[in-house]
């Protein structure tokens, strides 16, 4: 694909691109990966390009092509048949053997102008490898590590071990095959070269548009405390409830709110009554749209735990809520959460430390209860999602960009 607008170029610098998403998750799962799909798809689709997505079917029996509305977008999805993952509690792929058909079958019905994969794992794998052979370009985005993966393999420890190299190493072979290989911060851009033999991996914020979110900047007292996220092991759910049950005592309003579903919620629902706080805790499980702008707008504190976190899609939609944010000094939420700023970081796992970063938040004046969640609204800005959207622009179309 050239890059100049020439007469005799049949793909000039600025008409619509046909553009092809491979996507093992996509709505209607409800984790970082999907929304960031779905967004990423809805917003080119605004921008007038031909966005077509595959991803697998929600059900085996009902697989095809579907025109699905998608963030306010008319968006074409192609839908192989999907096979639930036991393990999880919506997990869905295709079976890796007849991935390549599939993509063959689309690229043949699809003149793609480029191929955006979502996942080195399934289905972008496949896409990757029948765009190369068929010499159309593919960009690469990774959001996955390890601790993603691990709580589902069922194998023992040290078999988890292999399964894990086994896929890096495959990983780095699709990630060869791409222009250009991006991921949602420059910590997970260093957490990639320095798993796998690769570089030059491109940061690029998931992005996210503040305008749908409703901030509370009138003055209140505060007490709600909230988590939105798939409930799994890595997200470490727990120890924000441990830190509620610590406060509870001289904080007697306190409650959590807790927004979405996963594997975990039966044990986390017994933790919270062996804690005895059953009382202060609602587990909402995956909501619509705007039952969730209404959460975040009804709380005074984002609270994540993670360890496992390349961006975290939850706490942008926080911080774009007006809302401080007590995060877990891991991996990429220091990028969101600058201590003493929007609101606070603590050490992972460490019950004490969140408590008392809660506690702060919970009991902060008004002037600085305001001061934090101006912070927050001001730190969103950088990821707004048209920046995100003119970026892949310019990786489909093969220009430089800017810095």
């Amino acid at each position: 694909m050239t890059d100049s607008a020439t007469p005799d170029d049949p793909h000039p610098a600025h008409r619509p691109l046909t553009i092809v998403i491979a996507a093992d998750t996509f709505s209607p799962d409800v984790n970082g990966a999907a929304r960031f799909a779905e967004r990423l798809a809805a917003g080119l689709a605004a921008r007038g390009h031909d966005v077509h997505v595959m991803t697998p079917s929600v059900k085996h029996s009902v697989h095809g092509t579907f025109h699905e509305i998608i963030e306010g977008q008319r968006l074409t999805v192609h839908r192989p048949p999907g096979w639930r993952w036991p393990p999880h509690d919506w997990l869905r792929f295709v079976l890796p053997w007849m991935a390549k058909h599939y993509s063959r079958r689309l690229l043949d019905e699809v003149a793609a102008d480029v191929v955006h994969s979502q996942s080195h794992i399934v289905l972008g794998r496949a896409l990757t490898r029948i765009a190369r052979q068929r010499g159309i370009p593919v960009v690469a985005t990774n959001h996955v590590m390890a601790e993603n993966i691990l709580d589902f393999t069922t194998l023992p420890p040290l078999l988890d071990k292999v399964v894990v190299k086994l896929a890096w190493d495959d990983a780095k072979r699709t990630f060869d095959m791409s222009r250009a290989v991006t991921t949602p911060t420059r910590k997970a851009a260093e957490f990639l070269e320095s798993t796998i033999d690769i570089t030059g991996v491109i940061p690029i914020s998931c992005g996210i548009d503040k305008r749908n979110y409703t901030p509370n900047l009138t003055p209140r007292p505060h007490n709600r405390v909230l988590f939105v996220g798939r409930l799994t092991t890595e997200k470490h759910v727990e120890v924000t409830l441990a830190a509620i049950a610590k406060l509870a005592p001289e904080l007697p309003d306190i409650a959590f709110d807790i927004v979405g579903g996963g594997d975990q919620r039966r044990a986390l629902e017994q933790t919270a009554q062996r804690l005895g706080i059953q009382d202060r805790v609602t587990f909402y499980g995956r909501v619509e749209e705007d039952d969730l702008r209404a959460a975040y707008t009804r709380a005074d504190v984002f609270a994540i735990a993670s360890i496992a976190e390349l961006q975290s899609i939850a706490t942008m939609e926080a911080m774009a809520s007006g809302l401080p944010v007590v995060a877990a000094d891991a991996v990429a939420l220091p990028h969101l959460v600058h201590d003493g700023e929007n609101g606070y970081l603590f050490a992972p796992g460490d019950v004490d430390d969140l408590a008392d970063k809660l506690r702060r938040v919970l009991t902060a004046s008004p002037e600085e209860y305001l001061r934090m969640q101006q912070a927050s609204l001001d730190g969103v800005e950088i990821h707004d999602i048209e920046k995100t959207l003119d970026t892949f622009e310019k990786l489909y179309r093969g220009e430089p960009l800017d810095g």
